[in-house]
């Protein structure tokens, strides 16, 4: 699958390292910068390319490292059919769904809401935690329950 990157300076090390490791996994990896690091860039430069390439292709995937990936998540949110999760770390205490079953925070972003942009806090995390969110969140599956197409249509249809 084609997996799109970008980023901050202050994800660009942690980017380096993800971009050959999400290569040996057998993606199609293409990376949107920074190209070097400059403390002073500006996410919205790398992600709304991003954004722009994963709104395009609805079987692509985009992968964003920055800072805390709040502020990049936003911004990427902002295209239609972006569904852009956040993630900065491992919870802790076990958290359940409505049926009491444990729930992962990555795989659950891709199987109850089918995001398809992952932004990762670089700040919040390091390379190993990094990677094994990112394998997790590539090999899981959108669940394709009715309610969650429910509920992803309506964020189509009524917020954007």
């Amino acid at each position: 699958m084609k997996v799109f990157f970008a980023g901050d300076h202050a994800g660009f090390e942690l980017k380096t390292k993800l971009i050959p490791f999400v290569r040996s996994l057998g993606h199609d990896v293409e990376d949107l910068g920074p190209f070097t690091f400059d403390i002073n860039d500006d996410f919205p430069d790398f992600v709304v390319p991003l954004a722009r390439k994963v709104e395009e292709d609805r079987n692509s995937f985009g992968i964003i490292v920055a800072a805390s990936g709040q502020g990049e998540a936003m911004c990427a949110n902002r295209f239609k059919g972006v569904r852009a999760a956040v993630y900065y770390g491992s919870v802790s205490e076990t958290q359940t769904d409505a049926d009491g079953h444990a729930l992962d925070l990555i795989a659950s972003t891709r199987a109850h809401n089918d995001s398809n942009v992952l932004s990762i806090g670089a700040r919040f995390v390091n390379e190993d935690e990094a990677k094994k969110a990112v394998e997790l969140w590539l090999v899981t599956k959108f669940s394709g329950d009715e309610r969650h197409l429910r509920r992803i249509g309506k964020i189509d249809t009524m917020c954007q």
